[in-house]
């Protein structure tokens, strides 16, 4: 059975990008390249409450490419793969194509 997680509140559920190990002529890259924080969001929670009580909905959407910090977010393991789970405002911006 595989697992799905969706996340709580304004809760994004991410799984990091990983830089190539070529370039595109076919050179290959040392590990010691900077990593990109660069992530897929996979899930989005619907959203926080004001104080009001209004819904206020997370402004990602499933498939978005976001920038993340360099630090922080809770590991998350399904189905052997692991993701990171972030508020959303924790989530620096996100990476237009």
């Amino acid at each position: 059975m595989a697992k799905r997680l969706i996340p709580s509140l304004n809760r994004v559920l991410v799984e990091k990008l990983l830089q190539p190990k070529k370039s595109a002529g076919g050179i290959l890259l040392p590990e010691t390249t900077k990593q990109l924080n660069a992530a897929k969001v996979i899930a989005v929670g619907p959203g926080d409450r004001d104080r009001d009580g209004k819904l206020i909905p997370v402004s990602l959407n499933e498939g978005d490419t976001v920038l993340l910090p360099e630090y922080g977010g809770t590991e998350v393991k399904l189905a052997e793969k692991e993701y990171l789970l972030f508020r959303e405002h924790d989530i620096l911006g996100k990476l237009l194509e």
